[in-house]
C-alpha cells in the first residue's frame, strides 16, 4: 500500500480491543504495527478541580478531543510523525510528556467510540467491533479499575450505572452496524483474530 493501513477497533469497556490489538501486532510485525488508544485523547482537565474531574462522564463523545486524534491519525496516514499525548488516569488529566510516533505500516486505532465518529470511519480501512457479554465486561472493569487505577468497588459501580452502561447502549452498541467484522469474546476468539491478521497481511502485499 502506498500509505499506512488504518484499522478500526471499537466495542464496550474492557471488551477485549487492547488484546485483539496486540495481537494483531504480534501476528502481523511487531515492529509495524502502532496501537493508539482513543482514551489517550481525552480532554484534559487539568484546570478543573479534582472533585469534578472525577464526576466527569468519561464515556459520552464529548470527553474526547476528537479534532485532536483526527489531525494526528491524517498526519500518520500522510507519514508524519506525531506526539501522541499519555493520559494519567489517577488524576483525570494529560502528562506533561508525550509519545512520538512514526513510520509505521499499520495503525491500530482502539477505542469504546472510534466507529461512533464519522469521521474517524472515513480514515478507516478495516473497521471491527468487538461483541462481548455485559456481565463479563463488568467484571473485567472491576478488576482493571481496582487493581491499576486506583479505585474502590462501590465508585467503579456508580460509575457503571451513571455513565458506563448508559452509554454505552446509546453510543457503542449502535455502532456496532458499521463494522466490517464482529468478534465476539475479544483477543480469546482465535479465529477471528487469525483471519484478521490473514486479511492485513494480503492487503498490505497489494501493489500501490
Amino acid at each position: 500500500m502506498d500509505r499506512p493501513l488504518l484499522i478500526g477497533i471499537a466495542g464496550g469497556s474492557a471488551s477485549g480491543k487492547t488484546m485483539v490489538a496486540r495481537r494483531l501486532q504480534e501476528g502481523i510485525d511487531p515492529g509495524g504495527v502502532v496501537m493508539i488508544e482513543q482514551d489517550a485523547y481525552y480532554r484534559d482537565m487539568s484546570l478543573l478541580p479534582l472533585a469534578e474531574r472525577e464526576r466527569a462522564n468519561f464515556d459520552h463523545p464529548d470527553a474526547f478531543d476528537r479534532e485532536l486524534l483526527l489531525s494526528h491519525l491524517e498526519a500518520l496516514l500522510r507519514g508524519e510523525a506525531v506526539e501522541k499525548p499519555v493520559y494519567d488516569y489517577t488524576r483525570h488529566c494529560r502528562k506533561p510528556e508525550t509519545v512520538r510516533i512514526e513510520g509505521y505500516r499499520v495503525i491500530a486505532l482502539e477505542g469504546i467510540l472510534v466507529l461512533d465518529d464519522p469521521d474517524l470511519r472515513r480514515l478507516m480501512d478495516i473497521k471491527v467491533f468487538i461483541d462481548t457479554d455485559a456481565d463479563v465486561r463488568l467484571v473485567r472493569r472491576i478488576r482493571r479499575d481496582i487493581l491499576l487505577r486506583g479505585r474502590n468497588l462501590e465508585g467503579v459501580l456508580d460509575r457503571y450505572m451513571r455513565d458506563v452502561r448508559p452509554m454505552h447502549l446509546q453510543f457503542v452498541e449502535p455502532s456496532k452496524r458499521y463494522a466490517d467484522v464482529i468478534v465476539p469474546e475479544g483477543g480469546e476468539n482465535d479465529v477471528a483474530v487469525d483471519l484478521l491478521v490473514t486479511k492485513v497481511r494480503s492487503m498490505l502485499e497489494q501493489p500501490a
